[in-house]
């Protein structure tokens, strides 16, 4: 990525979890090609250090988020831990009906709870030094459900909550916390998304299921390179006071703000139409 000079105010040391590929490998090399220090780690990844020119450099590590003992001793272990980046995340599509509990909790357990064993040692270093930046990686799907995404919209939803007040908790300690909210991007995340298809039910959603996941494979498809996001990452730690939440993109800062307006029944017209088929 190129280096551009631009305001940091927390410090050039930057942690980032699911970092191997999709939106974590974008914001690992965006900030690693700025100047920054940057140790990333994923379950799957080759371990190495890449050099970059203006001085940034990259380490990648294997690490399990949903390790709290072994994510906590790696975080402490850490050179510094002036921003963190909390990208890992899986999908879950499927029927809130039919949809096994296992795929449920392993869904909130990578998204919601691998977040948080990232989070609290990396608050704790911040909340020492008196300064840091904790940014997080939800969706729009984390203010809008979705439907036959119900567990995956849950888990995004549940990040909005955390972050929320994680941000007020911390603010007395210098550190800052907001949440990036990427509509469809186009990543491996697409092919790896887990889909169960219903058989007890009779097929009842079998149809609509099918309407739904293609309809956000071809959106996430077509949709904007997760550089953008990287961008809007690489943004914030040139803010000392940093918005709540960021959507990105035009289109989605204009739904966020029309859907303010929009009442339930409104909003779930639109997304039936967008997602479900006629009936």
């Amino acid at each position: 990525m190129k280096n551009t000079k631009r305001k940091n105010c927390y410090g050039k040391h930057v942690f980032i979890s699911g970092a191997s590929s999709g939106i974590g490998r974008a914001c690992a090399l965006m900030f690693a090609g700025n100047g920054f220090h940057v140790v990333g780690v994923s379950r799957n990844t080759e371990e190495k250090t890449e050099r970059f020119p203006g001085g940034g450099s990259l380490t990648l590590k294997r690490l399990d988020v949903t390790d709290e003992a072994a994510v906590r001793e790696f975080v402490e272990k850490l050179p510094g831990t002036d921003i963190a980046v909390l990208c890992a995340g899986i999908g879950v599509a499927g029927p809130a009906e039919t949809t096994p509990l296992e795929l449920t909790r392993k869904q909130m357990e990578v998204n919601y709870f691998g977040t948080l064993n990232a989070a609290q040692p990396c608050r704790s270093r911040m909340r020492r030094q008196r300064r840091g930046l904790l940014i997080v990686i939800g969706s729009i799907a984390g203010r809008v459900s979705i439907p036959m995404q119900s567990q995956y919209s849950a888990s995004k939803y549940a990040l909005e909550a955390f972050t929320d007040a994680v941000r007020m908790e911390m603010r007395q300690y210098g550190v800052r916390a907001c949440i990036i909210e990427p509509g469809d991007t186009k990543t491996g995340f697409t092919a790896a998304r887990v889909m169960h298809s219903p058989n007890r039910d009779g097929g009842c959603y079998g149809r609509t299921l099918k309407r739904s996941v293609a309809k956000m494979a071809s959106d996430e498809q077509n949709g904007k390179s997760p550089d953008t996001v990287a961008r809007v990452a690489l943004a914030l730690s040139g803010k000392k006071n940093p918005p709540a939440r960021v959507p990105v993109g035009l289109e989605y800062k204009a739904l966020m703000q029309l859907l303010r307006i929009v009442p339930d029944r409104g909003k779930e017209m639109i997304l039936s139409r967008m997602y479900l088929p006629k009936q």
